[in-house]
């Protein structure tokens, strides 16, 4: 058996990912022209800050942000709508002992959706684990996008706000 054969795009590939690249390094540079303007706006930093630690960063081609807090939810999904025409997907994640039916609503009513578009996962494990507590009353919502260039446009955003940290900025406890 002889070695396994390299992937060789090909001139054509080649064209067409380097066209791609182009396309999101020039959405990259609108997320930077656009960055000033939207700073200034109330709550904009609120949307990509939890998105540092709440988003998923995997995938260049998809926003994703999931959270069981309402107000982080609802404020995230309120500027996803403003920054993309693309369609979000709202997908919840429940444990066993919790009511889907009554999730959808609930969800429903504080992302003004009909809750019957909300995909439902069940966690597998919380079977195991009745009698425990949740602090997630109403499970795990995640907003999803599909759009490469708004997802380069965020990383844009991301690396703003980053720019403006400093590691040694935490606040002594006791300060």
């Amino acid at each position: 058996m002889g070695r396994p054969r390299r992937y060789n795009p090909g001139p054509a590939n080649r064209a067409v990912q380097a066209r791609f690249r182009r396309l999101r390094e020039e959405a990259y540079a609108r997320g930077l022209a656009e960055y000033d303007g939207l700073i200034q706006l109330p709550t904009f930093r609120d949307f990509v800050v939890p998105y540092v630690a709440e988003g998923s960063k995997r995938n260049r081609n998809r926003v994703s942000i999931a959270n069981s807090d309402a107000h982080v939810v609802a404020m995230a999904a309120s500027w996803l709508r403003v920054l993309t025409p693309k369609a979000l997907v709202y997908s919840l994640q429940y444990h066993a002992d919790q009511r889907p039916g009554q999730l959808r609503n609930y969800w429903g009513d504080v992302l003004d959706i009909d809750g019957g578009v909300i995909q439902l996962q069940r966690k597998s494990n919380s079977g195991q684990l009745k009698g425990r507590t949740w602090r997630s009353a109403h499970g795990v919502m995640s907003i999803t996008i599909s759009d490469t260039y708004l997802r380069a446009r965020l990383q844009t955003w991301i690396d703003c706000v980053r720019a403006g940290w400093r590691l040694d900025s935490a606040v002594p406890i006791g300060a």
